[in-house]
């Protein structure tokens, strides 16, 4: 059953209140992955589909997190009238609507926080495995606390409160140049983020599974000692 809006945005603001669900076989296959984004990347790479960002662009908090789920995304703007009366945020709609395993995907402002300590622990409380930021966010020490992780394009102390308004929730968003919807496959590592489109997700889930395999066959002949004259041919 979906949920219902706490009320922070306009109804129009929404494009979905509950999102379309994966089976639980793709996500456990996608999580089974030992090299998670590499794999994944040359998956999208050979259905030619443009979904991936590297970790230099999209930085992550925790180097050691690993996260495959699906997206609740939410569109930030800037305001042009500076205002320290009320928080133009409302990230806490899209929180509301995420189920345990969901990815936080934020399409923010360079330089001016979109998340921070608050919204981290409240998404933890929510279940969901981190956020994506394309923006800045805060209190990174925290969020690395309570094991939220984070991949962001910046950090930066700078308040979003009275910088930046929240216009949508469940919307499709630009993520450093990828156009991600709402119930995309998200997969994160320290390598980078993969954006996996819903509905081809079962499809990059099979090629990438098949690649993997190779790798792992083609790795333990090396380890047999055969000879590289034989194994470039594998």
């Amino acid at each position: 059953m979906a949920k219902t809006p706490l009320g922070r945005l306009d109804a129009a603001a929404f494009g979905m209140l509950e999102l379309p669900r994966l089976e639980k076989a793709v996500l456990e296959g996608f999580r089974t992955l030992g090299d998670l984004t590499g794999t994944t990347s040359d998956a999208l790479d050979e259905c030619r589909i443009a979904g991936v960002v590297p970790g230099s662009n999209l930085r992550p908090t925790d180097p050691a997190a690993r996260v495959v789920g699906q997206a609740i995304t939410v569109l930030n703007t800037s305001v042009q009238a500076f205002s320290a009366k009320a928080s133009g945020l409302a990230d806490i709609e899209a929180h509301n609507l995420a189920q345990p395993g969901d990815v936080l995907v934020v399409q923010g402002i360079a330089n001016i926080s979109s998340m921070g300590g608050v919204s981290a622990s409240v998404g933890k409380r929510q279940g969901e495995a981190g956020a994506v930021v394309d923006g800045a966010v805060r209190d990174i020490d925290h969020s690395r606390k309570i094991g939220y992780p984070l991949w962001c394009s910046s950090v930066s102390p700078v308040t979003g409160k009275w910088r930046i308004r929240t216009v949508a929730v469940n919307r499709p968003v630009s993520i450093a140049g990828v156009t991600v919807r709402p119930g995309d496959l998200v997969i994160a590592d320290e390598v980078g983020v993969c954006f996996v489109p819903f509905d081809r997700a079962a499809e990059v889930l099979e090629v990438a599974q098949r690649l993997a395999k190779r790798e792992e066959d083609r790795l333990a002949k090396l380890a047999s000692g055969l000879a590289l004259k034989d194994w470039i041919k594998l």
